[in-house]
């Protein structure tokens, strides 16, 4: 199968949505961001999965998504004056905004039966298909209380709510779309949450048998049918819990199953070895992702497909309006993106200052600071992990202050949320916002902006002058959001690690730091890129740096999407031509 025979009469592929259907793909997401208006998603991978399925609407493609219902979101950040974070949740009215399903299912969960049900969110592309989203539900009278907040909280709670919401997810997600009639082709797991999915696939495959009368050909027919797609570089970072646990909460016929086939590693039941063990193809999400994830799980055969963002939900409204008048159909056709290297760069101009001016207005709104259009502006805005290091930029903050000075002017937004659990990222956002004080004048104005969500990362991501991105390599799995910013002319300075491996192009689309173990040498060649080459091209070669923002939309903005993206799905994961299987077949160890 070829790109070209795939997509000719694309929109034919719209009645593969229908329940029953052969070629439908399922894709199971612990987070998706939907809407800014429900917060069921807390950072990259939520948004990647919102971008995804707004993608697959565009398209006409045969998904439907499966997630639970967090009735009371992620949280939201509140700083006080200190740079102390405290959370909240963010309730929402999921009864308003989504339509409920019939059916109601069973799983048993620590020896208790609890109910779910779903509710459903359709997604509409831009040709009218839409994706149906299937939000779990376990908040049902006849549930135990425990149970009933099983569906609240995004990544809350403790070890036992995280299996417990796990199970809930994978293996009460496949009796949902039973009971809704669905038949799937693939299952697609975007990360290791929903990998207990896959037991209950094999469970229906034995049709009443017992998981210790599992065969290899059993576990071969669910294998057939699995994607799974790795966003993890950091071993810590993949949800692993006790054997203890595993036997409590999830019994012990489908603990000895899962030991059986390898998905407990270093006596922890591993989510991801499970899904490893029962995937068909597996994928890391950027080519230098790939490499880090074949080192850490050198017995897998694991490819790389890149992420990309949704373009028509990343570019401002003024960069809308522009691609509409010079790039017709480019919402259908993102690779047509690549023609705005025949917009007038003065466009391109005046559409990135209504975006800048926009960010300036929300942050006065937001702080009662008062920027300027003409001051070059950096932006910073990420999920606050350590290895993100929102404070390298400040490693030398006398020099940042000189540079200001010098050059006529800096501005720096930054913004972040740190796990509840997570004290040392409390820690360097507390120390970033003392710098704030202490460095803030006329010349050089920093500010750290509360509750990083998705319409402040919109802003932020179109109207600042340069994105900053400053990861310890190798933990970068890919990073979007100086994807988003490529949409909006905005190029990056980064650590070359994540896409940016593939997206930078030095001088065109922007700028690298210098790889160094030491991160004082970091610093400095971040201090150097914008004293000797960044603050002078905005400030004294205006055309210059215009001939970089044009750049930056038509090599990144036509390659950086999920429309691309999802078309090697198409033909990498979901339904690749027949070839030799590289990964051993998953075997059973009958000795056991």
């Amino acid at each position: 199968m070829t790109l070209q025979t795939l997509f000719t009469n694309w929109p034919s592929y719209s009645s593969w949505e229908y329940p029953g259907q052969s070629r439908l793909v399922a894709y199971f997401s612990m987070e998706i961001a939907i809407t800014p208006a429900m917060p069921t998603y807390s950072g990259g991978l939520g948004v990647l999965a919102g971008d995804t399925l707004r993608a697959a609407a565009d398209m006409g493609l045969p998904l439907f998504a499966i997630i639970l219902a967090h009735r009371k979101g992620y949280v939201r950040q509140r700083l006080d004056d200190n740079g102390l974070q405290s959370e909240e949740d963010q309730p929402w009215d999921l009864e308003a905004m989504l339509t409920l399903e019939e059916p109601v299912v069973t799983v048993l969960i620590e020896g208790r039966t609890v109910a779910m049900r779903a509710w459903r969110y359709d997604m509409e592309g831009v040709n009218g298909h839409t994706i149906p989203i299937y939000l779990l539900d376990t908040d049902l009278e006849q549930n135990d209380p425990r149970d009933r907040e099983l569906t609240d909280h995004l990544y809350g709670g403790d070890g036992d709510y995280r299996l417990r919401q796990e199970t809930v997810l994978g293996i009460g997600g496949a009796r949902i779309l039973e009971a809704l009639c669905y038949r799937p082709r693939v299952y697609h797991l975007n990360e290791g949450h929903a990998s207990l999915l896959l037991i209950a696939l094999l469970e229906r495959q034995l049709r009443g048998r017992s998981l210790e009368q599992a065969t290899d050909g059993d576990l071969e027919a669910v294998r057939e049918r699995c994607v799974f797609t790795t966003h993890t570089p950091v071993p810590a970072g993949h949800d692993c819990f006790s054997m203890e646990q595993a036997h409590r909460i999830l019994g012990t016929e489908r603990t000895k199953l899962i030991e059986r086939i390898g998905g407990s590693h270093d006596d922890l039941l591993n989510m991801t070895y499970i899904a490893l063990r029962f995937a068909r193809y597996v994928n890391a999400v950027a080519i230098q992702h790939g490499k880090v994830s074949r080192e850490m799980f050198p017995d897998y055969t694991i490819d790389a497909i890149t992420n990309g963002v949704h373009a028509a939900t990343w570019t401002a409204p003024a960069f809308r309006a522009l691609f509409d008048r010079h790039i017709p159909r480019w919402r259908e056709d993102n690779l047509k993106l690549r023609y705005a290297m025949d917009i007038p760069e003065s466009e391109i101009a005046e559409a990135h200052l209504d975006g800048k001016r926009a960010l300036i207005a929300a942050v006065k709104d937001r702080t009662g600071l008062e920027l300027r259009p003409e001051i070059f502006t950096i932006g910073f805005g990420r999920r606050a992990a350590t290895y993100k290091r929102c404070e390298l930029l400040f490693t030398d903050p006398g020099r940042l202050l000189r540079a200001a000075r010098k050059m006529g002017g800096l501005q720096i937004l930054l913004s972040g949320k740190a796990h509840p659990a997570d004290h040392p990222a409390k820690a360097k956002i507390r120390r970033v916002i003392e710098l704030t004080r202490q460095l803030s004048s006329d010349e050089l104005k920093i500010v750290y902006l509360e509750n990083y969500d998705w319409p402040l990362g919109a802003l932020l991501t179109a109207g600042v002058d340069l994105w900053l991105n400053t990861p310890k390599r190798p933990y970068e799995a890919s990073g979007t959001s100086g994807m988003k910013g490529a949409l909006n002319g905005v190029p990056s300075l980064s650590v070359l690690d994540g896409w940016w491996i593939e997206g930078w192009n030095d001088g065109v689309t922007g700028w690298a730091i210098s790889d160094h173990d030491d991160e004082i040498h970091e610093a400095n060649s971040l201090y150097e890129r914008l004293e000797q080459v960044i603050l002078p091209l905005y400030y004294g070669q205006h055309d210059a740096w215009r001939r970089v923002m044009r750049a930056t939309i038509a090599i990144n903005g036509p390659y950086f999407n999920t429309q691309r993206m999802l078309k090697q799905y198409v033909l990498k994961a979901y339904f690749p031509e027949p070839q030799p299987v590289s990964t051993p077949a998953l075997e059973l160890d009958l000795a056991s």
